[in-house]
């Protein structure tokens, strides 16, 4: 049985979490462009029971990240959309609450894709128990988790950055861009973000300590970056497209690699771009430059490597060597609101839903 609670999002925030009632997001419509809160149902549904083999989730923490706009349309992708009516989806982290698996215990934190929803059951294939040492168990959604893993094995495997290179890095304050950044500077290179506001690229700079920022809102964004990159650009990390890829494309350096991460600023696209179709011109970079430009589906393609990254974000945490920023919500019912706003560029850092509490009082 579920019970409507609203169609837009805008549910009051005395709704909190509690053993009563398993408040669920899911597809109301698909988007036309931007989405609206008009696209997302919130809705009250039955907690349910755990058969043998199985746990009982709850979500403690739930990650936001652009790549949930592409699931919400039924153009073909590499995953398969979410349905009319189904929960959106997302990786959370979890408390089990019962256990009918001899590999959990209840009390156990594990990362879980259970998405936007108080409780989920699962059968244990799919979770990643956390361990009792990550004293913030949100970073298991950030910097230890996919975000994480998307910039190491992006810039590391694909990038292959070398000491003396110069790296560029599309939204550079992001929970991808900025640890792309940081790691590149760790290789010895020089590193230029680009970000969305003066204060993002104060961070960027000041904060992280990349090279230089140049704020995508710019309207010298091609002859500023050309300043900051007199010896061209030999490796792009692509998390944007549009206007940013524009400026970058004429500065690419013969073998630079170019890691296709996102296209964030297509997302919300209904039709092509206007202007000069410039996709010969990219094609005769790629071949008169010997360019290599790679797209990665980041868990498909490296998932079998999380312990090699797991071993050295952690090292470089624990060494101060990597820093890192969450901006956090509170609140479930705040989660379709946030998420339009990460379409649009408004949260610093990496965005994550509070759900609920380490501890529920019963």
């Amino acid at each position: 049985m579920t019970t409507k609670l609203s169609n837009n999002g805008n549910t009051p925030t005395s709704l909190e979490q509690n053993w009563q009632q398993n408040r669920q997001f899911t597809l109301a419509s698909r988007p036309v462009g931007a989405p609206t809160a008009e696209n997302f149902n919130l809705i009250n549904a039955e907690i349910p029971t755990p058969s043998q083999g199985e746990v009982l989730l709850r979500t403690v923490y739930l990650s936001l990240d652009p790549y949930m706009r592409g699931r919400m349309s039924d153009a073909k992708s590499y995953a398969d959309p979410v349905a009319i009516g189904e929960v959106m989806v997302g990786g959370a982290v979890c408390r089990v609450e019962q256990s009918l698996n001899d590999n959990f215990q209840v009390g156990d934190l594990v990362v879980a894709y259970t998405g936007w929803q108080d409780y989920a059951l699962s059968n244990g294939d799919d979770l990643l128990i956390l361990p009792k040492a990550l004293t913030t168990s949100s970073y298991a959604l950030g910097v230890l988790g996919m975000p994480g893993l998307t910039a190491y094995m992006g810039l590391l495997d694909i990038g292959q950055p070398k000491a003396g290179e110069t790296v560029v890095v599309a939204a550079a304050s992001g929970a991808v861009g900025s640890l792309v950044g940081q790691i590149a500077k760790l290789q010895g290179c020089r590193v230029i973000g680009i970000a969305g506001s003066e204060d993002k690229c104060n961070y960027v700079t000041d904060t992280l300590g990349f090279d230089a920022c140049l704020n995508h809102k710019d309207a010298n964004l091609a002859q500023l970056l050309a300043k900051q990159c007199p010896d061209g650009i030999d490796v792009y990390f692509e998390n944007v497209g549009g206007a940013v890829f524009d400026a970058v494309m004429p500065l690419l350096n013969s073998s630079a690699r170019v890691p296709v991460c996102g296209l964030i600023s297509q997302y919300n696209a209904t039709e092509l771009p206007s202007g000069p179709d410039r996709i010969s011109q990219l094609m005769g970079l790629i071949l008169v430059k010997r360019i290599k430009m790679q797209g990665f589906i980041v868990f498909d393609d490296y998932g079998h490597r999380y312990n090699e990254f797991s071993q050295a974000m952690g090292q470089w945490l624990v060494e101060g060597k990597i820093k890192y920023r969450e901006d956090k919500v509170i609140g479930l019912e705040a989660a379709a609101n946030a998420f339009i706003g990460l379409l649009q560029g408004e949260n610093f850092g990496k965005l994550v839903v509070e759900v609920g509490p380490l501890e529920l009082a019963k």
